[in-house]
């Protein structure tokens, strides 16, 4: 039986981006997934009719050119092609005002009048140094490689969410904070909330929130690709429950979340160690719903249609109790919803004239409620006539987003709760958290720094340690 420097299990974006960091150095590999498909949350299946392309979990990618993993892996060559949207975010209120995320600063800071200053004070620094700091934000805890401009986004990063809204004046700022806030799971007062608004607004104004052309599934192709022309070797529909099943190997990459690694048998872990990946904390689930529609939206606002992303909850009060109560284990009326509108900037996406759309909330962790009503209300509600448009639905709940990625324990997408304790030591509490309590075996997935999202740094960093500890190859830490 061949033996291997390196086996990864999971063929996610940090699996993918673990497996074709290594073999780029000449080490032998092989990716091993359980599903028909590789991609993990990169995956785009006709969920409801065919000729209608929706993603399964991934759809718009604010990372995709701006981590250091893909600013130097996403080759054109690999037939991979971006999608600008006309605008990053929109977000419609009841008032019939909308707050809107441009790509431009300028702009932006014309959009938001007396709220301009505060937004630049919080935002330009971070956008016009972005590349010499995204090593340090999105990887585990180091001395950064530049202190003074590290130190001036941890003041901002660190405070709590509702602190920093309470420095917008205007309604329409504080519902933009409230919604880039919101894809982080976590209540407005926790430590550390702002992190994500910060860093995912930087995002829209550098390359954007892009659109992968045919869909998310394009990226784990184009990856896959990259990986295979190197030599690289993948094996799907195999599932692994047993590590004395995998064929021989030096070391093993894990892109498993902490309870599905404690499943695997044969791992030899030391009990502390596993008693340290059973505190790991998940976070809020999601209930999803993807629909075929025979029209764009019909938002009030018509510059709804050409966002990215819409974001649907109103008010920054409405979306910040909301998302407490549900954080608590309620089932409020009126969630937060994301929507996504693909087919407005990618033909390939439905047949002509027809359009796709996909959305979720965020729900109690492992919740099997079935949210349908509550989100079509919402879009509803800044978009009259939505529900006539829908020709056919599918819809997840929790325990079906689990089913589907094993990943997403109890509907949570970030690979565990990100909160101050779990931000950059997760899953354990270490200064190097991808390796284990046994030497051979690395952790790879969204469950260690820097968390959720397609970005492939946390499969990056799994393997750059990996190969220093075993090979004696060193890389940068930023930069592939």
């Amino acid at each position: 039986m061949k033996s291997y420097d390196a086996i990864i299990i999971g063929s996610g974006p940090n699996g993918l981006a673990a497996a074709l960091t290594m073999r780029k150095q000449g080490l032998t590999t092989l990716i091993i997934e359980g599903d028909s498909m590789i991609g993990g949350g990169m995956r785009t299946k006709e969920l409801t009719i065919p000729g209608f392309k929706h993603d399964v979990c991934s759809a718009v990618h604010p990372f995709a050119l701006e981590s250091p993993f893909f600013r130097s892996n996403m080759v054109a060559e690999a037939g991979l092609e971006f999608i600008s949207a006309g605008y990053q975010l929109a977000h419609p209120l009841d008032s019939g005002n909308t707050a809107i995320l441009h790509k431009s600063l300028d702009r932006m800071y014309a959009e938001l009048g007396p709220d301009a200053k505060v937004y630049k004070s919080l935002i330009q620094g971070l956008v016009e140094n972005w590349y010499e700091l995204s090593g340090d934000i999105l990887g585990p805890l180091r001395i950064p490689k530049n202190p003074l401009l590290m130190a001036k986004f941890g003041l901002n990063a660190l405070r709590r969410a509702n602190t920093t809204a309470n420095r917008f004046q205007t309604q329409e700022g504080r519902a933009l904070w409230a919604g880039l806030v919101g894809h982080g799971l976590l209540p407005f007062s926790k430590i550390a909330t702002s992190a994500i608004g910060l860093v995912l607004a930087t995002l829209g104004h550098r390359s954007g929130w892009l659109i992968p052309k045919g869909g998310s599934q394009s990226i784990a192709d184009a990856m896959l690709a990259d990986y295979q022309n190197k030599a690289g070797e993948c094996k799907i529909n195999c599932w692994i429950d047993n590590l004395q099943d995998l064929p021989k190997h030096k070391i093993l990459i894990l892109d498993m979340t902490p309870q599905q690694i404690l499943k695997l048998k044969g791992l030899n872990l030391t009990d502390k160690y596993r008693n340290a990946l059973g505190d790991f904390k998940y976070g809020m689930g999601v209930f999803k719903i993807d629909w075929a529609l025979s029209d764009p939206t019909p938002f009030l606002d018509k510059r709804c249609q050409q966002a990215a992303t819409v974001h649907i909850g109103n008010t920054y009060e409405e979306i910040a109790h909301n998302e407490l109560m549900t954080y608590k284990g309620k089932i409020v009326e009126k969630p937060f919803v994301l929507f996504s509108q693909p087919s407005m900037f990618d033909s390939l996406r439905a047949p002509e004239g027809k359009h796709t759309g996909w959305a979720y909330c965020h729900v109690p962790h492992g919740s099997t409620i079935d949210r349908t009503e509550a989100i079509e209300n919402q879009i509803q509600r800044f978009a009259p006539g939505f529900k006539d448009t829908i020709i056919a639905k599918s819809s997840m709940n929790t325990l079906q987003m689990q089913a589907y990625n094993p990943n997403y324990v109890g509907g949570d997408i970030s690979g565990g709760q990100m909160d101050i304790k779990q931000l950059f030591t997760r899953p354990t509490n270490s200064l190097t958290p991808y390796r284990t309590s046994n030497p051979n075996v690395y952790i790879a997935s969204s469950s260690t720094p820097p968390g959720g999202g397609v970005h492939g740094m946390c499969g990056f960093h799994a393997a750059r340690v990996a190969m220093k500890d075993h090979f004696n190859i060193t890389l940068d830490f930023d930069f592939v």
